[in-house]
């Protein structure tokens, strides 16, 4: 099997696996959201094979979130702004994890999957939060009444996801460098 072929052949699993693992974890929920565990084989994919497999993982992630129904209380306000977020956000976090992971690789191969395993979850939260700024700050005000609006977005729409995202990355991160670390020597030896 061609180089191209076994390329090809990981990036539709790793496709299939970002799709199972958002219909999945819809069942994982803390408050509004449920929890990402997509953003692990994003993780895999930008490390074996760059910076635009991570994006493509990344836009897959975001799509998934729309078909499943976990950005439906945005899509209520404002359609146009709800996609342009969730997809952007995926296909951000798995071009930076990617980009990151290549900065990094040769000095430290686990080292530089710690990182995008740390930058994956931070860019798709960051890029959430300024896309509630942007899109949906009155609705946000509305539904933080008394509270200060960014306190809500913080405490009350991210709250323990981005903790327990960032951590289900952190611990996985030494599976996702061994998997790195074959997928490699397959290379290599091809």
């Amino acid at each position: 099997m061609s180089k191209k072929t076994k390329a090809t052949v990981m990036m539709g699993l790793l496709t299939a696996i970002v799709f199972v693992f958002q219909f999945v974890s819809m069942s994982i929920r803390t408050a509004t959201f449920s929890i990402t565990l997509s953003l692990v084989p994003i993780v895999v994919g930008a490390a074996l094979y760059g910076k635009w497999a991570g994006a493509w993982l990344g836009l897959v992630f975001g799509t998934a979130v729309l078909l499943t129904g976990d950005a439906n209380v945005f899509l209520a306000v404002n359609v146009p702004g709800t996609i342009i977020t969730v997809l952007l956000k995926g296909v951000l976090a798995g071009f930076a994890s990617g980009l990151v992971y290549d900065l990094i690789k040769r000095k430290n191969d686990t080292l530089a999957t710690y990182i995008s395993g740390i930058l994956t979850p931070v860019v798709n939260t960051g890029v959430f939060i300024l896309g509630c700024l942007t899109f949906f700050m009155p609705t946000i005000k509305e539904w933080a009444g008394d509270t200060n609006a960014v306190k809500y977005i913080f405490i009350g729409l991210i709250g323990f996801n981005f903790f327990i995202e960032l951590a289900v990355n952190l611990l996985l991160s030494p599976t996702i460098a061994r998997i790195i670390k074959i997928g490699r020597k397959e290379k290599i030896n091809d």
